[in-house]
């Protein structure tokens, strides 16, 4: 049985801002962006990684939802609670200044990791927390 993955999710606040970061910051290309029954749906992706979509959704997309819930969900995505994403990159250090040059908000400068990676990490504009790495040379 062969398994891989084929999308996933990254909570936004603002798709426009959203796109303007991945597209324009990351160099993701966008794949879809369709508005269906009141919703907007946006992927994105590596152009090396084809069969791999980022969907870039409201917090709660789930249309059946309860207004605290969506509200609670807002909160939780303001306050960078939700879960990160970690992506590779080929140059750690230059893709560190490519993304803080964008003004996006910084949390670790590049750093080499005792678990073997050299990272960094930021902030998206909706708040999500994204790492980039690269496994250090032996």
């Amino acid at each position: 049985m062969d398994i891989s993955l084929s999308q996933c999710f990254i909570a936004v606040d603002d798709h426009d801002k959203a796109l303007a970061f991945y597209r324009d910051v990351l160099g993701l290309e966008v794949r879809n962006d369709v508005g269906f029954e009141g919703m907007r749906w946006v992927t994105v992706g590596s152009p090396a990684q084809p069969a791999v979509d980022i969907v870039l959704e409201p917090p709660l997309a789930d249309p059946n939802a309860s207004d605290a819930d969506r509200k609670a969900m807002a909160e939780l995505l303001a306050k960078g609670m939700l879960r990160g994403v970690i992506f590779t990159t080929d140059d750690v250090d230059a893709t560190f200044e490519r993304v803080r040059a964008a003004g996006a908000e910084v949390l670790q400068e590049p750093v080499d990791q005792p678990y073997g990676v050299r990272d960094c990490a930021f902030r998206d504009p909706s708040g999500n927390m994204l790492r980039f790495s690269r496994p250090r040379e032996r």
